[in-house]
């Protein structure tokens, strides 16, 4: 049974960090593609970041480059999010997604989904 697990969100001030993690269990890690996406009430889910298998290549959504940092630690089976400079307007559920031949920024292309963590930043 793959599980995608999600945990570091919580309450931030504007200006904060969080580092989101995502353990992964059920596949084999390593021949993975990840990624971040967030969606807010009302709004769809929007991609924030991906990484390839080995994490030689990464790929961020505009809004967060030089804010958000994704990494993985294959040995951990786990991928991570790093969030600096947070924002209210990044206030949303993160969730990570997992597939064994894409890491971009299609939602509907990723396999295995989290249930996701909340993150909110206050003002």
């Amino acid at each position: 049974q793959v599980q995608l697990v999600e945990s570091g969100g919580g309450l931030v001030q504007a200006g904060g960090s969080l580092r989101l993690s995502c353990a992964v269990s059920g596949l084999t890690f390593r021949n993975y593609g990840m990624a971040w996406f967030r969606q807010s009430p009302g709004k769809e889910r929007e991609f924030m970041a991906s990484i390839s298998w080995s994490g030689g290549s990464r790929y961020y959504v505009d809004s967060v480059k030089g804010r958000f940092t994704i990494s993985r630690d294959n040995a951990k089976n786990t991928v991570y999010l790093q969030m600096n400079s947070l924002k209210p307007e990044d206030t949303a559920v993160y969730s990570c997604a997992a597939d064994s031949d894409y890491y971009g920024p299609t939602s509907s292309s990723y396999d295995y989904w989290g249930q996701g963590t909340q993150v909110t930043v206050s003002s």
